[in-house]
C-alpha cells in the first residue's frame, strides 16, 4: 500500500469517527430534549427552590385560674437582601446605609455606627442577598426597626427580610416546672404536659417557599401565594392552682433545707374531683441547692412505710377480723417473731411505751407490732385474702393511668411471687415488701376522704381551641366503694384520731380545722446493701382536710433527712400543716359557715319618707313586708305583724310639699317640681324645713331645709 493511500485511509477513518461522534451527541441532545426533558426541568426547579416547614406557635398551658404556665411568644431573625429592587441603585443605597447604621448602633449599641456601615457596604460588595442583622429580635423590636431608614422602604423594596420563630417561655419560671414538662427534640420520652398533650399543643406546621441563591443560601420568597399558613395549637387548661401550687413548693423547699434531705415531693389534691391542684418536687443538687429535676411523685416507687397500715386496718375492718376495740399486746414496742423455734425478725415501734392497746389506740400511735400481729395473726394461714383485697379492691398492684407519663408500676406481692417468704405477710402489714408511688398512696388516701369513691387524679380538665372547648376531662373511677359504710367510718374516725390524740398530735392538730391523715416513717433499703448498718428513712404524712367536710388530700415525703429529727411528724407534718393553713385561709369555700340570721330584733331599718313604689322595692329585696295600714306608727318602730310602717308622701297643688323624713334627692325633686328653689343645710334626713308644709307662698320662693 502507498503512503498516499495509507494517509487518506487515516484521514477517512478519523473524518468518519468525528462524524460518528456528532452523531451520538445530536442523539444524545435530542434524547434529553425530548424524553427526559419533564425529568430534568422538574429537578432543575427543585434544586433552585423547595418548600419549607414553618413551624405552628404551640398552645398555652394554662392554670385552673386561667394563669398562663406556658407560651408561646414570636421571636424574629431579620436579615436583608442587599440586591432588593429598591435599593439596587448604588447612590440610594450608599445614600441611606449610613443612617441606617447610626439607628442600629444606637439601638441596640452593640456595635459602633462604624463597624455596623462596614459589614453593611462588605455585604453590598459581596452581593449577598441574605445578610444577617440580628438575632432573637423581639416584635417591639422589630416594629422599630422596620421605621428604619431603607427598612421603611417596604417589604421588597427594603430588602428586610423576616424570618419568625416561636419562643416557649414559662412566666411563672420554675412553677410546677417539671409538671408542665417540655418539648425537646432531642428527649425520645415525653415529658409532663408537653409531651402527654403534644398532639394538641403542637398545631400544624405551615410551608414556606425558599430560594437557593449563587452562594448556596437559602433565602425566603417574599411571596405571601407561596406560603401555607400555621394553624396555631390547641390550650390546655390543666388542674394547677398557682397560688397553692407556689405554697407548696416554698413549705416543701423549706422543710427539705431545714432537714438537709436528699429529695421530697408534695401533692395537693381536690377529693371531689381528682384534679391536682398542686404537685411539687425538689431533688438536691452537688452545690446543695433544690432544683425540681424528678417527677418523685409519679415515679418513685417505694416501701411507704406506716402510711400503709390504712389499708392493712381497711383490709381488717372489712372482712370483720378485728374492731376498733380489738386488743392487742405491743409488747413494749418491741416483738420476737420465729417460726420453728427459729427467730426470724425483731419488729420494734419508733418509740417504746405501748402495751395492751385496742386497735384503734394502735392506730392513732402507729404501732407497728400491733399490726404485724393483727395481720399475722388473722391471715398467717391464708395470706392470699389479705393480697387479694389489697389487689383486687383496693387497686394497689395497678397504674393509675395517669394523664401524664412517667408513672411507676406499683408492686404489691402475692404468695404467687418468688420472693414470697414467711417475713413478707408482716412486713408487708405495716408498708415493706412493696413499691408504691406517693400519688398511688394519695389515691388510696383520698377514696377514704370521698367517701369511699376511688379515682384517678387528673392534670387536665379541659382543652380549648380559640376559646371553644375541643374536649373536657373527668377523673375516671377505679372503684365506687372501697369499703364498706361500717369500715369507713371507723377509718375516717380512726384517722382524725392521729391528729388528734395520737402521732400528729404536736405538729397538725390545730383549732381553726380539722384533719385526718397518718404519719409514716420508712426505713429505706440502700441498694443490694439492703436496709443495713447506716439508716436512711423517708418521712411521710398522708390525710385530708377538713376532716369533717374533706375537700382537699394531700401527701408529704420527703427522703433522707440528715438534720434534725427523722420521725414523719416532725418532717413531713410541718409541710402539711403549713399548706393546709394557706388552703384553708384562701378557699373561701372551704367549710365556712353560713351566714347567721338573728330573728326577733326589736329594731327595724330606719326609713326615709319619699316615693312609696321605689321604699316598696327595696323593702321586697331584702324581704321585709311593708304595713301599709299603720300609718300612725312611727318609722324605725317595731311592729309584731314583721312590718314596716310607712306611707306615701303628698301635697296640695300650690302649697309647699312636706319633706320632713325624707333623703335630700327625694327633698330637691319634690320642692324643686313644686317650683321652690331650695337651700340645703347639713347631711342625713331632712329634720326641719323654713317654710312649713302646706304652706301658700309664690312659687319661686326659697325654701331652707337642715338634714341630720
Amino acid at each position: 500500500m502507498s503512503i498516499r493511500t495509507n494517509i487518506l485511509l487515516r484521514v477517512y477513518l478519523a473524518f468518519g469517527l468525528i462524524l460518528l461522534f456528532a452523531g451520538a451527541v445530536a442523539i444524545q441532545l435530542c434524547r434529553l430534549q425530548f424524553v427526559q426533558g419533564a425529568k430534568w426541568k422538574a429537578m432543575s426547579v427543585k434544586l433552585s427552590t423547595r418548600y419549607e416547614n414553618v413551624e405552628a406557635a404551640r398552645g398555652n398551658i394554662l392554670a385552673v385560674d386561667g394563669s398562663l404556665l406556658a407560651t408561646s411568644v414570636p421571636e424574629y431573625e431579620v436579615h436583608m437582601d442587599m440586591l432588593a429592587g429598591g435599593i439596587a441603585d448604588d447612590k440610594v443605597f450608599y445614600g441611606k446605609v449610613d443612617s441606617l447604621a447610626m439607628k442600629l448602633s444606637k439601638f441596640y449599641g452593640d456595635r459602633s455606627e462604624r463597624e455596623y456601615s462596614r459589614m453593611l457596604r462588605d455585604a453590598r460588595k459581596d452581593s449577598a442577598r441574605y445578610e444577617l442583622i440580628r438575632r432573637k429580635v423581639t416584635y417591639q423590636e422589630l416594629k422599630q426597626l422596620r421605621t428604619f431608614p431603607i427598612f421603611n422602604m417596604g417589604k421588597y423594596k427594603g430588602g428586610m427580610i423576616i424570618v419568625q420563630q416561636n419562643k416557649r417561655i414559662l412566666p411563672f419560671r420554675s412553677l410546677a416546672a417539671r409538671t408542665i414538662g417540655y418539648k425537646n427534640e432531642n428527649v425520645k420520652n415525653a415529658v409532663g404536659l408537653e409531651g402527654a398533650f403534644s398532639s394538641y399543643i403542637n398545631g400544624e406546621n405551615g410551608k414556606r417557599l425558599m430560594q437557593r441563591t449563587v452562594g448556596g443560601t437559602w433565602i425566603p420568597v417574599n411571596d405571601d401565594e407561596d406560603e401555607v399558613p400555621s394553624k396555631d395549637g390547641a390550650d390546655i387548661i390543666s388542674t394547677i392552682d398557682v397560688n397553692f401550687q407556689d405554697v407548696a413548693q416554698s413549705a416543701l423547699k423549706d422543710q427539705l433545707i431545714k432537714s438537709a434531705a436528699d429529695y421530697g415531693c408534695v401533692v395537693l389534691m381536690e377529693v371531689a374531683t381528682g384534679e391536682i391542684r398542686a404537685i411539687a418536687n425538689y431533688t438536691r443538687t452537688k452545690d446543695g441547692d433544690y432544683q425540681e429535676k424528678l417527677n418523685y411523685a409519679i415515679s418513685n416507687a417505694t416501701d411507704p412505710g406506716s402510711t400503709f397500715k390504712l389499708a392493712s386496718y381497711m383490709t381488717l375492718f372489712d372482712q370483720h377480723k378485728i374492731d376498733t376495740n380489738s386488743t392487742v399486746d405491743a409488747e413494749n414496742g418491741r416483738y420476737d417473731m420465729f417460726y420453728k423455734g427459729k427467730l426470724l425478725k425483731t419488729f420494734r415501734d419508733a418509740e417504746s411505751g405501748n402495751y395492751v392497746m385496742t386497735a384503734k389506740r394502735a392506730f392513732e400511735e402507729s404501732s407497728n407490732v400491733a399490726v404485724v400481729k393483727f395481720v399475722s395473726s388473722h391471715y398467717g394461714d391464708n395470706p392470699r385474702q389479705y393480697t387479694d383485697n389489697l389487689r383486687n379492691n383496693l387497686h394497689l398492684n395497678d397504674k393509675l393511668q395517669l394523664q401524664i407519663p412517667g408513672e411507676a408500676q406499683p408492686i404489691v406481692k402475692d404468695p404467687s411471687a418468688r420472693s414470697w417468704s414467711k417475713l413478707t405477710l408482716p412486713q408487708m402489714a405495716y408498708g415493706y415488701e412493696m413499691q408504691i408511688t406517693p400519688l398511688q398512696m394519695l389515691t388510696l388516701y383520698n377514696s377514704v376522704a370521698n367517701n369511699g369513691t376511688m379515682i384517678a387524679p387528673i392534670f387536665v380538665k379541659e382543652i380549648q381551641r380559640l376559646g371553644n372547648t375541643v374536649e373536657q376531662f373527668h377523673a375516671r373511677v377505679i372503684n365506687p366503694k372501697v369499703c364498706s359504710d361500717a369500715t369507713l367510718g371507723k377509718m375516717k374516725a380512726m384517722l382524725e384520731g392521729v391528729v388528734q390524740e395520737g402521732t400528729g398530735k404536736l405538729v397538725i392538730k390545730n383549732s381553726l380545722y380539722s384533719v385526718a391523715g397518718k404519719t409514716g416513717t420508712a426505713q429505706i433499703a440502700n441498694g443490694s446493701s439492703g436496709y443495713g448498718a447506716t439508716k436512711t428513712y423517708q418521712a411521710s404524712f398522708c390525710g385530708y382536710f377538713p376532716a369533717n367536710h374533706p375537700k382537699y388530700s394531700m401527701i408529704v415525703v420527703i427522703n433522707h433527712p440528715t438534720q434534725g429529727n427523722y420521725l414523719a411528724a416532725y418532717v413531713a407534718g410541718p409541710v402539711f400543716r403549713q399548706i393546709a393553713d394557706r388552703v384553708y385561709a384562701s378557699d373561701l369555700d372551704i367549710n365556712q359557715k353560713p351566714a347567721v340570721h338573728y330573728v326577733g330584733n326589736t329594731t327595724m331599718p330606719q326609713v326615709k319618707q319619699g316615693n312609696i313604689a321605689a321604699v316598696h322595692k327595696v323593702y321586697t329585696k331584702l324581704g321585709l313586708k311593708a304595713l301599709y295600714a299603720s300609718n300612725n306608727v312611727s318609722p324605725g318602730a317595731p311592729d309584731t305583724s314583721n312590718g314596716i310602717a310607712q306611707e306615701d308622701a303628698d301635697y296640695k297643688s300650690g302649697s309647699v310639699p312636706s319633706v320632713i323624713g325624707m333623703g335630700l334627692s327625694d327633698a330637691l325633686y319634690r320642692l324643686g317640681n313644686a317650683g321652690y328653689k331650695v337651700a340645703v343645710r347639713g347631711s342625713g334626713a331632712v329634720k326641719t324645713q323654713s317654710v312649713t308644709g302646706g304652706s301658700l307662698i309664690p312659687k319661686g320662693s326659697k325654701v331652707t331645709i337642715e338634714l341630720q
